[in-house]
């Protein structure tokens, strides 16, 4: 009797990590990665607000170009955030509020 093998397919983490990109560790003080401070520029914060929410260049400053350099390069490949602002309610809103 002989046995078939068949390729099977593992999804984890390890798997993951293999096929996606990598990630580069841009200040190494606070272990904060290229992907973080992306996220953040494509949310549509400025250098300032991710120095304040995530502590990048905030110690030694050897990484403060590097990633300037990467808000940099993901505000110009998504020059404002993926949010539309309403200028106003349209009559018949569900989000009517009462007088006051």
């Amino acid at each position: 009797m002989l046995l078939q093998m068949r390729p099977i397919r593992i999804y984890n983490k390890v798997t993951d990590l293999l096929t996606s990109k990598p990630s580069m560790i841009v200040c190494i003080c606070r272990r904060i990665s290229d992907r973080e401070i992306a996220r953040h520029a494509r949310a549509g914060l400025g250098f300032d607000e991710i120095q304040f929410e995530l502590g990048v260049a905030t110690q030694c400053g050897q990484c403060e170009s590097g990633a300037r350099e990467v808000v940099a390069q993901c505000s110009a490949s998504c020059p404002s955030a993926n949010i539309k602002l309403a200028n106003h309610t349209p009559e018949g809103s569900a989000w009517k509020t009462s007088p006051t």
